[in-house]
């Protein structure tokens, strides 16, 4: 998913926890998903960093 997806999650999160009075609900949920963006950001760059070095050993065979 790209960064607008996850702009538009927030901002209907963000009306609906307005209006029930979650706000902290809100917030909270907010550092969760920012935390679980970078580590799938982080294991998709080591994905593909060991994914490179397969296929220059797999050359090398």
């Amino acid at each position: 998913m790209s960064n607008w997806t996850y702009t538009l999650y927030a901002l209907i999160l963000g009306i609906v926890a307005f209006f029930t009075g979650e706000i902290v609900t809100f917030i909270m949920l907010g550092f969760i998903l920012m935390a679980l963006i970078n580590i799938n950001t982080t294991l998709k760059r080591i994905y593909e960093k060991n994914d490179g070095k397969e296929k220059a050993i797999e050359r090398d065979i």
